[in-house]
């Protein structure tokens, strides 16, 4: 798998080489090491419940109320890269987290790790460093790294994000091509410290996305993670203009899923797909959204990053990825900038899903209903700090509880605040 990694570097390169260029090498314009370098810091402060309405059957506990508080700190420095054909370059990160209430009690929404006498942790902390390459406009990184792939994307809905290990490239030689290819072997979970919280052996990743235009992009994905499963995926996305204030924009996504291996994540043969459409109005945008599951099981991930669900109907609380489930989504979004008030938005949305084969003989069903307010501070001394409530109202059927918890409410008060030091 090393080979075909820089089999695709050369390529790119060599095409780099070849083809008439329509923009600018990155490598050509760097500065240096120093003088291109960034620090970041950023701070969070999550509140979160779940109000389970019968206790929580999907854990088989009485548990009826779970209620967190805790601050996360993120530090992010990356460097520039050296002058010259190759630069080279390093990335380094530091992850802190603080818990400011949620005793055994009323703990486990996900945002603390459990030590050996099962309380939770109050406090947790994790560092890590990659070091990089960039040819022209393709970058080779290498160690722990935060990574956004539709096949193995690590999660950011807690407190700390998940992180990963491994080697990864990525190359922008041909304009409006972007191709990529990984490897990973460790991927640490939002609440862990350990290098590798889900026992990952390998997850080998290809991609290649393609703008046709200013309004039509493409891409194609695929990964085999060892003894789980392998997978493809598919997104076309085309947007429409009609007017000066007026768009409808089209967004498809696509998973096939096949079992691979000792199949440690269980049963995976799947194949999920969604689509929607959005028509944008000034500060209004109106979208639907339908999602159809079909194969031996639900889709599956996780192993592969908590984030790795590229779906339209996976919302706040359900991914409505359930054995032959069917989904539809409509949702209103509202950018109050257009009326005075920049930074404030708000959304809402409306899901329901049926059909879903939970091997009773009676299929199940499942709703959710999402509500979110959003402002962020435009100018100023906490310039960026946001300001986010997010709350839903999820239900489902009783054939459904055991195997994606019960009824509940989820509601989530979070306030964002990034510092650019350099």
């Amino acid at each position: 798998m090393q080979v075909m990694k820089w089999s695709v570097m050369a390529l790119a390169v060599a095409a780099a080489g070849s083809t008439q260029m329509a923009f600018a090498s990155s490598q050509s314009e760097s500065n240096g090491f120093l003088e291109d370098s960034s620090f970041d810091i950023h701070n969070r402060i999550l509140y979160m419940n779940r109000d389970f309405r019968s206790g929580n059957p999907a854990s088989r506990s009485a548990q009826s109320y779970r209620e967190e508080t805790g601050w996360g700190l993120r530090t992010l420095f990356e460097s520039g890269f050296t002058q010259g054909t190759i630069g080279v370059g390093f990335d380094a990160f530091t992850l802190s987290s603080l818990k400011l209430d949620g005793g055994s009690g009323h703990g486990g929404n996900g945002l603390f790790d459990v030590d050996s006498e099962g309380d939770f942790e109050k406090t947790q902390s994790q560092a890590g460093g990659a070091v990089k390459f960039r040819v022209s406009n393709t970058g080779l990184k290498y160690g722990d790294q935060f990574v956004s792939s539709p096949v193995f994307s690590t999660d950011d809905s807690r407190i700390l994000p998940e992180s990963a290990t491994g080697t990864y490239l990525v190359s922008n030689e041909i304009e409006g091509l972007e191709l990529s290819a990984g490897r990973f072997t460790a991927i640490s979970s939002q609440v862990s410290t350990d290098r590798d919280t889900f026992g990952l052996k390998s997850a080998n990743i290809f991609g290649a996305n393609y703008s046709f235009t200013d309004n039509l992009s493409a891409g194609v994905h695929y990964s085999d993670v060892e003894d789980h499963f392998k997978k493809t995926y598919l997104n076309v996305n085309y947007n429409l203009p009609i007017a000066e204030d007026q768009s409808l924009n089209f967004d498809l996504n696509g998973y096939h899923t096949k079992g691979d291996g000792a199949e440690l994540s269980g049963e995976a043969d799947n194949d999920i797909w969604s689509l929607a459409a959005a028509y944008n109005i000034g500060a209004h945008t109106f979208t639907v959204g339908h999602q159809r599951s079909s194969g031996d099981a639900g889709y599956v991930y996780g192993v592969d990053g908590g984030g790795t669900v590229y779906l339209a109907n996976s919302v706040q609380y359900s991914d409505f990825n359930g054995k032959d489930e069917t989904s539809w989504q409509a949702r209103y979004d509202i950018n109050m900038a257009t009326y005075g008030v920049p930074g404030l938005s708000f959304m809402t949305r409306y899901i329901v899903g049926d059909n879903i084969d939970v091997g009773t003989g009676t299929d199940a069903q499942e709703r959710e209903i999402d509500i979110e307010a959003k402002y962020v501070i435009q100018d100023g001394a906490a310039k960026d700090l946001s300001l986010r409530v997010r709350s839903a109202f999820y239900r489902n059927s009783n054939s459904y509880a055991d195997t994606n918890g019960g009824d509940l409410n989820d509601l989530r008060l979070i306030v964002d605040y990034p510092l650019d030091v350099l």
